[in-house]
């Protein structure tokens, strides 16, 4: 009877060392998930109009005092470091220059998905409800479709709304943030 292959995980230090050594470049776009090193999608033009769009829409939007970041690192535990495409935070002064957000920083996150639309669901969106990230917001640019996720509790999100064209959303963990989805989708 042969033994099974154990997995090699790899924790965030051992991650940021690869980089260090050139083992991952600039041009890997990767994000530790759990210990593994997964491959990110192409970020195709719609993708990359629709979090543009919600950059201008959210930071026109700030009356609320958020903080926006696009395309950056959330230190979610010692194994995961995913990099969503947008994400709202509790404002810091020095801009998260002394680590990456972690959990209790994150109002919301939002994630774009022209081709990730079920790997987004089936392995993101329970990671961030095991993290107890309050909302998650996932644009299917396909389906021209806005899945908002909240009520986080027991490691998932316990509703689900679905917003279409013609409607809005109104976020349940940032005061005073409503978007028109068709501004989103544009």
């Amino acid at each position: 009877m042969s033994a099974q292959p154990e997995k090699r995980y790899f924790n965030v230090n051992e991650y940021y060392l690869m980089a260090q050594v050139g083992v991952l470049t600039p041009d890997d776009r990767v994000e530790l998930i759990d210990g593994e090193i997964l491959k990110m999608s192409p970020i195709g033009s719609p993708h990359a109009a629709c979090v543009s769009r919600l950059d201008d829409l959210l930071r026109r939007s700030q009356k609320t005092g958020f903080m926006v970041r696009i395309q950056n690192p959330v230190r979610l535990n010692e194994f995961s470091e995913p990099v969503p495409d947008v994400v709202l935070l509790n404002p810091k002064e020095d801009y998260y220059a002394e680590g990456h957000p972690t959990p209790s920083d994150v109002l919301l996150i939002i994630e774009v998905a022209e081709t990730s639309v079920l790997s987004d669901r089936r392995v993101k969106l329970p990671l961030y409800a095991r993290h107890e990230i309050p909302e998650v917001w996932l644009i299917s640019l396909p389906k021209k479709l806005v899945e908002q996720h909240f009520e986080v509790g027991n490691g998932s999100y316990g509703k689900l709304r679905k917003r279409r064209l013609e409607d809005a959303i109104v976020s349940t963990s940032v005061p005073g943030l409503s978007l028109k989805i068709s501004d989103i989708l544009g």
